[in-house]
């Protein structure tokens, strides 16, 4: 890595949640959901520190007693339904500037919905961003059904999003599509300012597969993850 950058890892982890209540502390295969995002990003070998961001003194302890310093909490108005990401991210570099009088050259956003998400993936994904000289890197997955074979339908009329000429050439002559799967967001500090997303300038994909690529955002998703968690620690020997 460039002894220049320091790499920040960005956790954000509000306690509302509607879909799972209090989802980022759900126990999965006998850990928090949070735990496991946490626990990757202290195992990378890339990431210089890693900070919690978080309007939660629960999910705060929670940090805490995985190996995280938690030096402050988010406010209320920064942890609603509507809270944009990147007002997240600023809020975060601002407390570090009043505390530290200094600040990370890239953000590591790692949300901690994406359990199936290592440290090697972590790494690698800081890899490919100092080999491509990127602005930022954003992990995708392939998607499982191709944007080109869905439909729409109004007012009782059925609408292909790829003309049906241009469909009945075949899957062969689809243009490359990828699913932004959440699961690491690699950003320039200096780009953040005015950006409304975590990524901009010269962006590069990290390609995950589909199933290290599951967002719990329902039950279904945490079912899934468990299970598949259970067969990881299964493999390892836990």
């Amino acid at each position: 890595m460039s002894a220049a950058r320091r790499f920040l890892g960005l956790i954000p982890a509000r306690g509302g949640s509607k879909g799972i209540p209090r989802k980022n502390l759900v126990s999965v295969a006998g850990k928090p959901l949070i735990g496991y995002t946490i626990e990757a990003a202290l195992r990378s070998r890339h990431l210089d520190r890693v900070l919690l961001s978080t309007d939660d003194e629960e999910i705060a302890e929670t940090g805490r007693r995985i190996g995280l310093k938690v030096p402050f909490l988010r406010p209320a108005e920064l942890a609603a339904d509507d809270t944009p990401m990147m007002a997240v991210i600023k809020h975060a570099l601002r407390e570090i500037a009043k505390t530290e009088g200094d600040q990370p050259t890239v953000v590591v956003l790692l949300q901690p919905t994406s359990p199936l998400r290592t440290e090697a993936h972590i790494d690698a994904a800081i890899e490919l961003f100092e080999k491509e000289q990127a602005d930022s890197v954003v992990s995708v997955s392939e998607p499982l059904e191709h944007p080109c074979d869905m439909v729409s339908f109004e007012n009782g009329t059925m609408t292909l999003a790829l003309s049906a000429e241009e469909r009945w050439k075949g899957r062969q002559t689809y243009p490359k599509f990828y699913f932004v799967n959440g699961a690491i967001y690699i950003v320039k500090t200096e780009l953040i300012g005015e950006a409304r997303h975590p990524w901009g300038g010269k962006t590069v994909p990290f390609l995950m597969s589909p199933l290290e690529s599951i967002d719990v955002d329902g039950h279904a998703q945490l079912t899934i993850t468990e299970l598949l968690l259970g067969l990881r620690q299964i493999r390892q020997g836990l």
